[in-house]
């Protein structure tokens, strides 16, 4: 919550002036805005496209002991039909109800057994095949895209971005890389924080309201981007 400062009418009206034929909703561990997303679509024209940004647990989603229980990974997944949709619903209820520890969290048997119609993007930085790519070996991260890829067959993309963070640009390069080696598909995407250019300072403070943080706190969460 308080991660991204975009009005939906605002996202909708911007994306219909890009000439988009749909949008995308993947907020953080919850479908919170789904519903009115999905109806400011539908006013402008829009296909729009339901999804959540999970937090996979490193081990089980019920790991509150273990010394990795603290560890989570980003994991985009979107609705691809009903049967995804209500899928989606029984993941991310299970991640608050059942896997809640600092996070909602879901772990890859659940997601083994509701993957059906949900589309997988390996997600930012935070993404565990990204993790893997930039702080642990090639092998690691080509045998965790492996088992994604066999949770969602056919469904699991490689996802680039091109958001003006440096670490990201190496990324590209190494899944790029990984794609060529495994044959999996990649995918553009945008991780959307907020609409215009301008909006860059009051999401900075939005960010400090969501971490109780001070703007003049050097060593506070910040995006490294404009």
């Amino acid at each position: 919550l308080l991660d991204g400062a975009i009005r939906l009418g605002d996202l909708c009206a911007k994306a219909k002036d890009f000439g988009m034929e749909a949008a995308a909703i993947t907020d953080h561990g919850n479908l919170y805005g789904a519903v009115n997303f999905y109806l400011a679509c539908q006013k402008v024209g829009l296909k729009p496209i339901l999804g959540s940004e999970v937090y996979v647990a490193a081990l089980h989603h019920k790991d509150r002991e273990s010394d990795k229980a603290k560890r989570r990974y980003h994991l985009v997944l979107l609705a691809q039909n009903l049967t995804g949709w209500q899928n989606l619903i029984k993941l991310v209820s299970t991640g608050y109800l059942h896997g809640f520890y600092h996070k909602p969290r879901v772990d890859k048997d659940l997601l083994r057994r509701h993957s059906e119609g949900l589309i997988a993007l390996s997600a930012c930085l935070a993404g565990e095949v990204p993790r893997k790519l930039m702080h642990e070996s090639f092998e690691a991260a080509r045998e965790t895209a492996l088992e994604y890829a066999d949770i969602f067959p056919d469904r699991f993309y490689l996802e680039l971005q091109s958001n003006g963070i440096r670490e990201q640009d190496e990324l590209n390069a190494k899944l790029i890389d990984l794609a060529q080696d495994t044959g999996l598909p990649l995918v553009a995407t945008n991780d959307c924080h907020y609409l215009n250019s301008d909006d860059v300072e009051a999401h900075d403070i939005l960010l400090c309201i969501q971490t109780a943080s001070c703007v003049d706190d050097e060593k506070r969460m910040r995006f490294n981007t404009r």
